[in-house]
């Protein structure tokens, strides 16, 4: 997909008028980043919002304990660093490319701020992108104040559908190259704690791995597990 068709596939982009849209794609900033490689950190002044071209990110924290916690991933055509660039406060989590060759559209906040200033409709987009973002935060914290690892874990596998599963023959493919390690740490536990969860997922006919792909075979048990 070229760069100006993703951008006008964003709700929060979707009614500026051609000549915004051409100026909006002059002021966009296209860099690569490798496997691994930070695109922004917690605490860094939030000056771009960015748009996943190609790849995958995570958005994750470092915890004094040295453990990590992944808050989200993004696939491509996604926005994140929103909230902050909205907020004018620096980044409150760390961002990572998932993949070799992640590419990143990157769009200046003072243009972003400029055009909201002129388009209402942007401002209502703006804020749905904030409540959603709000939402998913408070069910991150129900789910590791109060659910049980399992519950935790299948809750994860219902985001990661939502986000990023697409239907075939043997269920919903999770597009996302995802391991145990990523799944233990947006679910706040071990990864001997991910693997076991899942293996029993497995033998219930829950999920499956196939072509190194999470499939949800059993949505519905699935939903049960999750409490969502």
């Amino acid at each position: 997909m070229e760069i100006k068709e993703i951008i006008r596939s964003l709700p929060l982009f979707s009614s500026l008028s051609d000549e915004d849209i051409a100026k909006t794609l002059e002021s966009l900033k296209e860099e690569v980043y490798d496997k691994g490689e930070y695109i922004f950190m917690e605490g860094d002044p939030s000056e771009w919002l960015c748009i996943v071209k190609i790849g995958e990110v995570r958005i994750m924290k470092h915890s004094s304990t040295g453990k990590d916690i992944i808050l989200d991933l993004f696939s491509p055509h996604e926005i994140f660093g929103g909230v902050a660039v909205f907020d004018k406060k620096p980044y409150p989590a760390t961002a990572q490319a998932m993949e070799p060759k992640t590419v990143i559209l990157k769009l200046p906040r003072k243009w972003l701020l400029s055009l909201i200033d002129r388009y209402p409709s942007m401002s209502s987009e703006a804020v749905k992108y904030l409540g959603s973002k709000l939402r998913d935060a408070h069910i991150m914290m129900k789910n590791l104040a109060v659910e049980r690892v399992e519950n935790r874990i299948a809750a994860v596998l219902m985001k990661l559908a939502e986000k990023a599963g697409e239907k075939d023959k043997n269920g919903t493919r999770l597009n996302m190259h995802l391991t145990r390690q990523d799944i233990a740490e947006m679910a706040g536990t071990t990864v001997e704690t991910a693997i076991r969860v899942m293996s029993r997922f497995n033998k219930e006919d829950i999920v499956k791995s196939i072509e190194g792909r999470i499939v949800i075979t059993d949505p519905k048990r699935l939903t049960e597990i999750s409490g969502l």
